[in-house]
């Protein structure tokens, strides 16, 4: 312990007589410009090393993965699993969550809206509207049948 005290102690006392002695050599200004090219250069040199590694990084991943595929595809064949094909849609472009930012709809498209809302709901397309619709007709038809039905018995 006394040891690494004594190393701290003068260790520090050697920097400092260092330090000193490295400035007094080089005084005449011209290192900063010097320091600051070196570090510029330090940095090219660190970023064009980072670039370096990913595009390593990134072909060793893409050699994986075609060599998992290779796997997969032979796991396939040996099972006689057919490949799920990766079918892309076309996603219909989501509406703005700001109706004032909403596409303007033109005088076209305006009057073919109103076109559909006059069709009746059986050309319209909407079974559910139509069999409501379908389902009050029929009631109405029962309704005056039944009312026939009595008149006629009331009647006799």
């Amino acid at each position: 312990m006394a040891a690494f005290i004594a190393k701290q102690m003068v260790g520090n006392q050697l920097n400092a007589v260092k330090g000193a002695a490295g400035g007094a050599v080089g005084g005449d200004g011209g290192d900063d410009e010097n320091d600051k090219e070196k570090e510029e250069e330090a940095e090219r040199e660190r970023q064009e090393a980072i670039r370096e590694a990913e595009e390593r990084r990134k072909e060793k991943h893409r050699k994986m993965e075609e060599e998992r595929e290779k796997m997969r595809q032979e796991i396939r064949d040996k099972y006689n699993i057919k490949k799920k094909e990766e079918v892309v849609e076309a996603a219909p472009p989501q509406e703005e969550p700001n109706p004032l930012m909403r596409k303007k709809k033109t005088p076209e498209e305006l009057a073919a809206e109103a076109e559909q809302e006059d069709l009746d709901d059986f050309t319209n397309g909407d079974p559910s509207s139509g069999n409501r619709k379908l389902k009050n007709t029929i009631e109405t038809q029962v309704n005056e049948i039944k009312t026939q039905i009595e008149g006629k018995c009331s009647l006799q």
